[in-house]
This record gives C-alpha cells, sequence and structure tokens, in this order.
C-alpha cells in the first residue's frame, strides 16, 4: 500500500484504483449516539477539550476536500464507498440526510454525486446493528468510570471481532462494484483494515491529507 500520488508499476487505463481516505467521524456522523458520545468525553475531558477535537476534526476534512480536489478525477469514472453507510437501497438519501445535518463527511460525498461519482452502499446492515447496540451498552456501562479489567477486555474482543467481519464485508462490496479502469474512493475509519482483503488486480493508495 503506497501514498497516494506514489508511481504503480504495471498500471494501465483498465485496472482498478482504490485511494482510501482515513476518516474521523463527527458529532453529527454519529447518529443519535453523538450526543452520549459529546457528553461522555465533555464529562472525562472538559468541554474546552471537546471544542478543540472538533476544530481539529473540520480542519482534517478541508484538507481532505483540497486533496480530492488536487487528484483531478474523471469523477463519471468514480464510485464511493462510505464508513457505515449500510447496503439498502437508501444510501444517496441517507448521505443527502445527513450532509443537511452539517457532517463534512456527507457534505464532501453529496457533492461528488453531483459531479457524477457513483454511491455504493458499502456495509452490512446486520453488522453496523451489532456494532450499534455494542457502542450503546459501553456508553451505558461507563458513565463516569472504567469498566473491570475482564469486562474491558471482553469488550475489546467482541469489537475487535465485529471491526474485522465489517472490513471484510467491506473489501468484498469493492471487489464486486469497482469496475476495471474505474477509480474508488473509500472514507474509511483509520481503525479499519482493507490489506490483504482486496483482490490482486485492485491496486490501494492511501490519501494523506498533510
Amino acid at each position: 500500500m503506497n501514498s497516494l500520488g506514489e508511481k504503480q508499476d504495471g498500471q494501465d487505463a483498465m485496472s482498478r484504483q482504490l485511494v482510501w481516505i482515513p476518516i474521523v467521524h463527527t458529532r453529527e456522523d454519529l447518529g443519535r449516539l453523538g450526543a452520549r458520545v459529546e457528553e461522555a468525553f465533555v464529562r472525562r475531558m472538559g468541554r474546552s477539550r471537546w471544542e478543540a477535537h472538533q476544530n481539529s476534526i473540520e480542519a482534517l476534512w478541508e484538507k481532505i476536500q483540497r486533496r480530492i480536489e488536487e487528484m483531478r478525477l474523471d469523477l463519471h469514472r468514480v464510485r464511493l464507498y462510505q464508513d457505515g453507510l449500510p447496503v439498502c437501497g437508501q444510501e444517496e438519501a441517507i448521505v443527502r440526510e445527513l450532509s443537511t445535518q452539517g457532517s463534512r463527511n456527507h457534505q464532501i460525498l453529496a457533492e461528488l454525486i453531483d459531479r457524477g461519482a457513483a454511491l455504493v452502499g458499502t456495509e452490512s446492515p446486520q453488522l453496523l446493528i451489532q456494532e450499534y447496540e455494542l457502542n450503546r451498552r459501553i456508553l451505558g456501562e461507563v458513565p463516569g468510570g472504567s469498566l473491570p479489567r475482564s469486562r474491558a477486555e471482553a469488550i475489546r474482543d467482541e469489537a475487535a471481532r465485529l471491526l474485522e467481519s465489517r472490513d471484510r464485508f467491506i473489501a468484498g462490496r469493492i471487489a464486486e462494484t469497482l469496475l476495471p479502469g474505474e477509480t474508488g474512493l473509500v472514507f474509511l475509519g483509520m481503525l479499519h483494515s482493507l490489506q490483504g482483503r482486496l483482490p490482486d488486480d485492485i491496486t490501494m493508495t492511501v490519501l494523506r491529507p498533510d
């Protein structure tokens, strides 16, 4: 896996290109859990740290948008894959709703769609529900302190297994839908990994926002 802009040996017009855009979720991206995440963060770290964190996320998204523009892609040959976007038949409606709610991630997606890029449902709805329930349990169990070590280890193991299942599903969706000659942009959190899960004919690079 190389940084964006590095030359790929054997690359041709019919190859499949994938650009992984590492993202950090905003409060708006978290839906109904957003308020609880903010409350937990502020309780432990303070309001000023939360606001500084949000400002740094906004700055990151500005850099991501600029780097995408610098790629000068033919957007009619681009497919968009999004962390947390289920395969459901309502993908664009979800993106546009989150865009209107202020999600910078989804605002960028909506703009790219308007300019010709194709949005693809990316994740298993069942696995996303499992992750939502896990996160809801975690927030409910740790309102103001730490979990017992055995419980914390069990949750970490469950979260790791769930993340691996999600990554395999995402890689499968990309393999099934990205066509020869196309470029995929996958907006995916930094804890994810597609390494070793994609077909050999897909060349993956990483967009570095710096």
